[in-house]
C-alpha cells in the first residue's frame, strides 16, 4: 500500500511574493470592492484613533474642574500660580499653568456631557463601518474561492491520466479541500485584519506625534525588537509546522490504508501492528505539533512583554512631563491608550505570519495543481463521424509510459465491425494499456489508431469517449440510488429502459428483492451490495448507455459460475452487431471470440481463433493449458 493521505496545510511558502500577487489578481473582478474595504477600513480606523485623544480631553475636564474647586473665585490662574510658587510647591505649580484651569469652577457638566457623547458617536460609526468592511470582505473571499474552485473543476477534467496515476489520490484531494479550505480561512482572518493593523499603526503613530515626539520616540524604540524577535521566533517555528504537516499527512494516509484495508489487516493478524505503527505516528505528531503550537505561541506573550516595557517607559516619562507641564493628564492617558493601540497591531502582524505562510503556500499549491501540465487540446476544427460502424484499426502504435522504455511496439490490428476481439496474455502484456490508447486516455507516440476510418486524435475526447461503453474488473458505483446509476450513462433514460437493461443483465431480480426497488439509496462505492452484484449493475449501466463498441475487462470476474453463464448469454446479445474488445484472464470466457490477441511485452504475439491458436501450439496452447491442464486436452480434441 502506498502513503497516501489527505494531509493538511502546507509548511510554508516558496515564492510567497509572487504568491501574493497572484492571489490578489484572483480577486481582481472585485476590485471596486477592495476600494470600498480600504475606505470603509481607513474611516473606522481614524474614528478608532481618534477617540482615545478625545476622552483624554474629558479627563482634563474633570481633573480641571476638580482642581478649579480647591481655589477660590476671586483669585486668577497667575494669582493662583504665584501663590503656590511662594508657598514652595514650584511643581504643582508647573503642572497648574499647563492646565486651562478656572478658579472656583467646577467640572463642566455639559462640556463634559458632549465629549462623552461624541466619543459614543465615533465608536459606533466605527462599529459599522468594520461590520460593512467585514462584509464585503467574506464576499470577496468567497468569490474568490467560488471562481477558484470552478478553475480547479475544469481543470481536473483537462488533466491526463497520467498526472493522476503520479500523484497520489490523498494529494490531489488535499489539494481541492484542505489546501483551498485553508486558503479560504488565511485569507478571511487576515485581507482585512493586516489592513486594519497596517492602517491602526499609521493612525496611532500620527496621533502620538501630534501629542509628544518625545514619547512617540520611546514607543517606536520597541518596534526593532518587535521585528527581531517575530523573525527569530518565525524560523524556528517554520521548522515544527514542517515536520508537523508532513507527520499530518503521513498519519492521515496510514489511516486511510488501513481503514480502507481492514478486513486484509484482520485476516492477517495484523492489527497489533497496525495499532503500533498508528502509535508511533500519533506520538511523532504529538510532538511536532505541540513544538509548532508552543514556539509559534511565544510570539504573543514576547509582545506582550515589550509592550508592558513600552508602557514602563511611557508611564514614567509622562509622568515627568505632566509635572513640568508640558503635557496634561489627558493627554498622557490618550498617549498610553495610544501605546497599546500601537503594540497590539505590531503584536497582531507578528502572530499573523505563520498564518500567511500556511495560507500562502496552500495557494501555491493549488496554483501548482492548476499550473499543471494539461493533455493536448481537443483539434479545432474537430472531425466526426456519424453512426458508429465500429471498424477499429491499429497502424503502427508505439507507446511508452516512460520515455525511453517502451511498452507497445509497432502494433498493428484490425477490429471489423460487429467482431469480438479478445486480448489475453500474462499480467503486464499491455491489454488495458491497450484500451487506454483506444479511450485516448494517453496519446501514442507514434503511428494512428482509427475508427470507420478516422484519427481518432482528430476526433474530440468527448466524440470520441461517447461512442464506448466499458465494463471494468473493479466496479464502480457512486452515492446516489440504484436507478441513478443505473442511468449514469444514458440520463435521459425512462423508467422502462433502465428495467429492460437491468431484466437483460439480472440486475432487476435482486433490485426488486430490495424494499426500495430501483429508488434504494445506495452508500459511497455501492458497498452495501455484494461484488457480484455490483458488477451486474456496471454491466447493466453498459447496456442502457448501447454503445456502438464494448470494452469489457474481465466483467464476469466477481460473479459465481452460474451467473457468469447468464453474463454471458446477456453479453452475447448485447455484442451482437457491436464492436467489442474483451480482455480476459480466464480463457474459457472467450472461445467464442471472432480473434483472439495474445499479447506479451506490449506485442501482439499470435492472433486467431480458439481453435487456431490451440492448433498452433504456441504461447496460448500454454496459457490455455497453464489454466485448464491435461484434461483438457480431450475437450480440446473435440473441438
Amino acid at each position: 500500500m502506498s502513503m497516501r493521505g489527505h494531509g493538511g496545510p502546507p509548511q510554508k511558502a516558496k515564492s510567497f511574493g509572487p504568491s501574493v500577487k497572484r492571489i490578489f489578481r484572483l480577486m481582481a473582478a472585485d476590485r471596486p470592492r477592495m476600494i470600498w474595504v480600504v475606505f470603509l477600513a481607513a474611516v473606522a480606523v481614524g474614528m478608532s484613533v481618534l477617540a482615545p485623544k478625545i476622552l483624554g480631553h474629558a479627563t482634563d475636564l474633570i481633573f480641571q474642574g476638580v482642581v478649579g474647586k480647591m481655589f477660590p473665585a476671586s483669585v486668577t490662574k497667575a494669582q493662583a500660580v504665584d501663590g503656590l510658587r511662594a508657598k514652595g510647591q514650584g511643581q504643582v505649580a508647573d503642572m497648574l499653568s499647563g492646565m486651562n484651569v478656572v478658579p472656583g469652577q467646577g467640572l463642566d457638566q455639559q462640556a463634559l456631557g458632549w465629549v462623552l457623547l461624541s466619543v459614543l458617536v465615533l465608536y459606533a460609526v466605527a462599529f459599522f463601518f468594520n461590520y460593512g468592511q467585514g462584509y464585503i470582505t467574506a464576499g470577496i473571499v468567497q468569490r474568490a474561492m467560488y471562481k477558484l474552485r470552478q478553475e480547479i473543476e475544469t481543470k481536473l477534467d483537462r488533466l491526463p491520466m497520467s498526472h493522476f496515476q503520479e500523484e497520489s489520490r490523498g494529494d490531489v484531494l488535499s489539494r481541492v479541500t484542505n489546501d483551498i479550505d485553508n486558503f479560504s480561512q488565511t485569507l478571511n482572518q487576515t485581507l482585512t485584519q493586516l489592513l486594519v493593523s497596517v492602517l491602526t499603526v499609521v493612525g496611532v503613530l500620527s496621533m502620538m506625534f501630534s501629542i509628544s515626539p518625545m514619547l512617540a520616540l520611546i514607543a517606536l524604540a520597541t518596534v526593532p525588537a518587535t521585528v527581531l524577535i517575530t523573525i527569530l521566533i518565525a524560523k524556528r517555528s517554520k521548522v515544527q509546522f514542517t515536520a508537523q504537516w508532513k507527520t499530518t499527512g503521513e498519519l492521515n494516509g496510514y489511516i486511510e490504508e488501513m481503514f480502507t484495508g481492514h478486513e486484509v489487516v484482520k485476516a492477517f493478524g495484523q492489527q497489533q501492528v497496525a495499532i503500533d505503527k498508528f502509535a508511533v505516528s500519533n506520538e511523532s505528531l504529538f510532538r511536532s505539533s505541540a513544538n509548532a503550537q508552543f514556539i509559534s505561541g511565544i510570539i504573543m506573550p514576547s509582545m506582550n512583554f515589550i509592550s508592558n516595557l513600552n508602557y514602563v517607559a511611557v508611564a514614567v516619562v509622562g509622568g515627568v512631563q505632566i509635572a513640568s507641564g508640558n503635557l496634561t493628564i489627558g493627554s498622557v492617558q490618550a498617549f498610553i491608550q495610544y501605546s497599546r493601540q500601537f503594540s497590539q497591531p505590531m503584536a497582531q502582524i507578528g502572530g499573523m505570519i505563520n498564518l500567511l505562510q500556511s495560507g500562502v503556500a496552500s495557494a501555491e499549491r493549488v496554483f501548482d495543481l492548476l499550473d499543471a501540465k494539461e493533455q493536448a487540446p481537443d483539434p479545432v476544427p474537430a472531425v466526426t463521424i456519424g453512426a458508429t460502424v465500429g471498424r477499429v484499426v491499429f497502424e503502427n502504435v508505439n507507446f511508452s509510459y516512460i520515455p525511453g522504455e517502451p511498452l507497445i511496439q509497432d502494433l498493428s490490428l484490425v477490429a471489423e465491425p460487429g467482431q469480438t476481439v479478445a486480448i489475453v496474455g500474462p499480467t503486464g502484456a499491455g491489454k488495458t494499456t491497450l484500451v487506454n490508447l483506444l479511450m485516448r486516455f494517453y496519446e501514442i507516440d507514434s503511428g494512428r489508431i482509427t475508427i470507420d476510418g478516422v484519427d481518432t486524435a482528430q476526433m474530440t475526447r468527448d466524440d470520441l469517449r461517447r461512442r464506448f461503453g466499458m465494463v471494468l474488473q473493479d466496479a464502480w458505483l457512486f452515492g446516489g440510488t440504484i436507478r441513478d446509476n443505473l442511468a449514469y450513462g444514458r440520463l435521459d433514460a425512462t423508467q422502462e429502459q433502465i428495467e429492460q437493461a437491468a431484466e437483460a443483465t439480472y440486475v432487476d431480480h435482486f433490485v426488486r428483492s430490495l424494499p426500495e426497488g430501483y429508488e434504494t439509496e445506495l452508500s459511497a462505492d455501492g458497498d452495501s451490495l455484494s461484488q457480484g452484484q455490483r458488477q451486474l449493475m456496471t454491466i447493466a449501466r453498459a447496456w442502457l448507455a448501447d454503445p456502438g463498441i464494448l470494452i469489457l475487462d474481465e466483467a464476469t470476474s466477481s460473479v459465481d459460475t452460474r451467473t457468469e453463464v447468464l453474463i454471458r448469454q446477456a453479453m452475447n446479445r448485447l455484442r451482437e452487431s457491436r464492436t467489442s474488445f474483451v480482455i480476459a484472464h480466464r480463457l474459457s470466457t472467450i472461445r467464442d471470440a471472432d480473434l483472439i490477441l495474445v499479447m506479451d511485452h506490449g506485442r501482439i504475439l499470435e492472433q486467431g481463433t480458439h481453435e487456431q491458436l490451440l492448433a498452433a501450439d504456441g504461447f496460448y496452447h500454454d496459457l490455455y493449458m497453464s489454466q485448464f491442464g491435461d484434461p483438457l486436452v480431450e475437450e480440446t480434441a473435440v473441438l
